[in-house]
């Protein structure tokens, strides 16, 4: 089971996305796919930032698709358990000197807490995080 990055469900927006990513994407069972709150909150913001006109509002019409016709999963949510993970995460990359950015610690304690495997292009972001992690650019 997959929980996607922002980078993977931003790179199936483009007008001429990744044919790796397409495919390995096309290859996952619908059922296997999640989406986290923090990446629906990353995909809306990215939307949000836009100036109004039709760009974003195509935009939105997209994000809406996606999360409704491509996972048919219930978007994971942060919650008790994971703010717990949250906090072994990021305090154990501070230890060993690789800090990591709130968002992708609050993905990482989600991915962690469901035993999901995290979908990203950057994949030194959730090194050492307890999780496991797969790059569509390179599958």
């Amino acid at each position: 089971m997959i929980l996607l990055d922002t980078n993977v469900i931003s790179e199936t927006f483009r007008p001429h996305p990744e044919p790796k990513v397409a495919k390995w994407l096309s290859s996952v069972p619908i059922e296997d796919l999640f989406v986290s709150s923090i990446t629906t909150a990353e995909l809306l913001y990215g939307m949000a930032i836009l100036p109004d006109g039709r760009r974003k509002l195509e935009l939105a019409n997209v994000i809406e698709r996606f999360l409704t016709e491509k996972i048919v999963n219930p978007i994971q949510s942060f919650d008790a358990h994971d703010a717990s993970a949250y906090a072994r995460i990021s305090a154990h990359r501070h230890r060993i000197g690789r800090v990591v950015r709130e968002l992708d610690a609050q993905i990482a304690a989600i991915a962690q807490t469901r035993s999901l495997t995290i979908a990203t292009r950057n994949v030194s972001d959730f090194e050492d995080c307890g999780v496991e992690i797969i790059n569509p650019w390179e599958a």
